[in-house]
């Protein structure tokens, strides 16, 4: 372990402000012997048991009844020894605790250190560490479940058939090269063949996992849009649930971007409601029509909505044009006024909607949800960031190039070159060769605390 892994941190755990309880953490080989001069218990500390006591100020005198846990290494959060200090959720107390702990020897941990020790000592992978992160940042409870399961090792279980395969092809190979002359079998090309192309199966299947993984972290946008006057504020107010956007009588009521946060099947999802698509009558109305056609093209889903009671227009036509490019949704609204009428033929796909009665809302959410779930496997562990997804990538783009290598016959000691790139692309996945660069980057993004 480094020197500064060697040091007493300490934190305050619980977010800032005021609240019933505050939490001060330390961690580290001296955090009882540091913990011991501030309190005043009636038990001495012992491992994985709360003690009820005093925490003393830095004079000594009584500052807050306390409860303190000790967990003993290696069987903590970090693998360290940690001592937790909760006392009452007031901003002078915890200030003056953790001042008392830093003029005793403790150090101020950084953003994440508390996790990061935990990975340096062997208490979790770098997936499991992401997954921390991930939980403390949930919006919906979705979220937090995806983030619980990555967090119990989920991906990395996915991750390891692919892995154990990959490392039996290089031993048999490196058996055969470093035993030639003992008469150990060298693997046909084809079975060789066959291994690499089982291990890159099930990389490309991980892989796939990206798209549905990231909105689940992430979130999405989906931006509605359409000609003045075919009810999109009104249907964004169905899918918000509440009067959000102004809804009158008169077209171009919308000349700005109205945005709202929901979440739909534990997904979060920013709706955005836009201006009006047509010739613009004036420069305010130009300027907002402007920004709907940005805001579509930076969605990730779009949803056209269409008067049912109404013939297509031009503008519904280049509507239905972009929004077929992009994959999109249509609503085909205001279909209460053509229930009694034999209507105009909606367009593949859409689906009836009446922003005014709620009709079809709830199936235009369930097809949102669907499309946003397209192609997601129901096995658990997603790859759920960038960092992940590029490794995976690396993984798979040097298989490549090992079945390009057998295929013009090149000696197995060069195409072990491309399987060991593949190795160690996963093994950056779950933190067995990732430099300090990028445990920075991951770890800096933590709170202080954890």
């Amino acid at each position: 372990m480094a020197e500064n892994e060697q040091e007493t941190i300490v934190a305050i755990s619980t977010p800032p402000g005021r609240g019933g309880i505050g939490i001060v953490r330390l961690a580290g080989p001296q955090a009882q012997a540091i913990a011991t001069p501030m309190l005043r218990l009636r038990h001495p500390l012992a491992a994985a048991q709360a003690r009820f006591g005093e925490v003393l100020d830095a004079d000594g005198d009584r500052l807050d009844d306390v409860v303190v846990t000790f967990f003993a290494a290696p069987h903590s959060y970090t693998g360290e020894d940690i001592v937790e200090i909760a006392a009452h959720g007031a901003p002078v107390v915890l200030e003056a605790m953790l001042r008392h702990a830093l003029g005793l020897g403790a150090r101020l941990a950084e953003p994440g250190e508390f996790t990061r020790r935990a990975f340096l000592n062997g208490r979790m992978d770098l997936t499991q560490a992401e997954a921390v992160h991930d939980l403390i940042a949930a919006q919906t409870l979705h979220q937090a479940r995806i983030a619980a399961e990555q967090m119990d090792g989920a991906l990395s279980r996915r991750l390891h058939p692919a892995k154990q395969l990959l490392l039996n092809l290089i031993a048999a190979l490196e058996a055969g090269i470093d035993f030639a002359e003992d008469d150990v079998d060298v693997l046909p090309a084809e079975k060789i063949r066959a291994q690499i192309e089982s291990v890159k199966d099930l990389l490309v299947q991980l892989a796939e996992s990206f798209a549905y993984g990231r909105l689940v972290r992430d979130g999405l946008t989906l931006a509605l849009c359409g000609r003045p006057n075919v009810g999109k504020s009104s249907l964004f107010n169905q899918l918000v649930q509440h009067e959000r956007a102004i809804v009158t009588a008169e077209p171009g009521t919308t000349r700005d971007l109205v945005k709202e946060h929901i979440s739909l099947g534990g997904i979060p999802i920013e709706l955005v409601d836009t201006a009006g698509i047509r010739t613009a009558g004036n420069e305010a109305e130009a300027m907002g029509i402007q920004k709907t056609r940005e805001a579509v093209a930076a969605a990730e889903f779009v949803l056209l909505v269409l008067d049912a009671s109404e013939p297509l227009g031009k503008e519904d036509e280049d509507l239905l044009a972009i929004v077929a490019e992009r994959d999109g949704l249509i609503a085909w609204n205001k279909c209460d006024l053509i229930k009694n009428q034999s209507g105009n033929t909606p367009p593949a796909g859409a689906v009836p909607t009446s922003a005014l009665t709620g009709e079809g809302i709830d199936a235009l959410r369930e097809l949102v949800l669907q499309r946003i779930r397209h192609g997601a496997s129901s096995e658990n562990g997603l790859i759920t960031n960038l960092r992940q997804q590029q490794a995976i990538t690396s993984a798979i783009a040097a298989l490549d190039a090992s079945l390009a290598a057998l295929s013009r016959q090149t000696p197995h000691e060069m195409l072990m070159l491309d399987l060991y790139a593949a190795l160690r692309a996963l093994d950056s996945l779950t933190g067995a060769t990732t430099s300090d660069d990028v445990l920075n980057l991951i770890f800096s993004s933590f709170c202080i605390g954890k």
